[in-house]
């Protein structure tokens, strides 16, 4: 039996150095290990033999089992690899050094913006999150204290899909999902596109970036709001920049306020972008409504936290100098050419 299985696995190599398709492979497999193959064949000659020759044997079949099997897998190893090799010699090779004459462009300004102000609230302890476009009643609306029919609705001319879920009309849609993921202590921003049917002007468009942010904790006051909001400007635009707190109202946060960035376009003079204000608004914050930190499984008798909607599209227009919201989503490669070194 021993000059048998080594003869036998002496005839598998001579077959198995020949192999050079998958198919030829597979045959060979079936022909050594397949039901009616010579292994199996082996295994069925083992009554012929007394017990300790069994012993022997079926020790000695197994070890060339699982040879073949090694050396099958070896050889498939190969042709993938073969295979490999011959469709990239099928590629055609270009010249790497080949100068580019034509520059490679850019990120988008709000793409520079949003990473820029993510890695601010990064080290300030801040996690990065992220949720889709579309989402449900619920979560847009309900979830933030703003029942069905509630006339707070109206501030947001929202563009319905006909599943009845709706393009997302602000980022705050996102805070019952965080709480819940979360709970408390949570620190965490978000940016995303938000829609809303607007006339647009310049400081109007219907498609404009957001981030919202919140933190939630005990003992959170509007001190630690304006805290985070200044420093993150100012590290934004390398500068103490002027702010303003004006009431403001929103049903998911009380009280609310609007902050007001002192416009850097005209200097605070007066300009369309501002509408001669002086002043941009650009994020709408305030204390969490005790309402929203329920919906979101948080005990409001024992925790309190901000929230605020920054406008990415409008810190934009101030960290660049843009005066025309509209230019961001006008395609218009000139005006975009201006930030390939940014």
């Amino acid at each position: 039996m021993d000059n048998i299985i080594k003869e036998l696995y002496d005839d598998f190599i001579g077959k198995v150095q020949s192999v050079t398709s998958f198919d030829n492979l597979e045959k060979l497999r079936i022909e050594y290990l397949g039901k009616k193959g010579k292994v199996s064949q082996l295994m069925r000659d083992l009554h012929k033999l007394s017990v300790e020759g069994k012993k022997n044997a079926g020790q000695l079949i197994n070890k060339l089992k699982s040879a073949i099997q090694e050396n099958l897998s070896v050889c498939a190893e190969h042709l993938v690899a073969t295979e490999y090799d011959r469709c990239i010699a099928d590629v055609p090779i270009y010249d790497e050094s080949l100068i580019v004459e034509k520059p490679l462009g850019s990120y988008h300004p709000i793409t520079l913006i949003q990473r820029t102000v993510e890695e601010i609230f990064r080290s300030m302890g801040f996690t990065i999150e992220d949720y889709p476009e579309i989402v449900d009643d619920f979560n847009c609306f309900q979830a933030l204290n703003i029942p069905e029919f509630h006339p707070a609705r109206d501030m947001q001319d929202t563009y319905y899909l006909s599943t009845g879920q709706l393009l997302k009309t602000h980022t705050s849609a996102v805070q019952n999902h965080i709480m819940r993921k979360y709970g408390s202590p949570l620190r965490a921003v978000f940016s995303s596109r938000c829609f809303r049917n607007e006339s647009t002007d310049a400081s109007h468009e219907n498609t404009f970036f957001q981030m919202e942010g919140i933190m939630i904790d005990k003992g959170i006051s509007i001190s630690n709001l304006i805290y985070f909001m200044k420093t993150m400007l100012s590290e934004v635009f390398k500068c103490n920049v002027l702010v303003r707190l004006r009431p403001g109202f929103f049903p998911f946060v009380e009280p609310g306020f609007e902050l007001d960035i002192n416009c850097l376009i005209c200097g605070g003079k007066g300009c369309p972008s501002c509408k001669g204000s002086g002043w941009l608004e650009l994020c709408p914050c305030g204390m969490i409504h005790p309402k929203v930190l329920e919906y979101g499984e948080i005990d409001p008798e024992e925790n309190s936290g901000f929230a605020f909607g920054l406008g990415l599209t409008r810190l934009s227009m101030m960290k660049y100098g843009i005066k025309d919201i509209r230019t961001f989503n006008s395609c218009d490669l000139k005006a975009m050419s201006q930030f390939t070194n940014l």
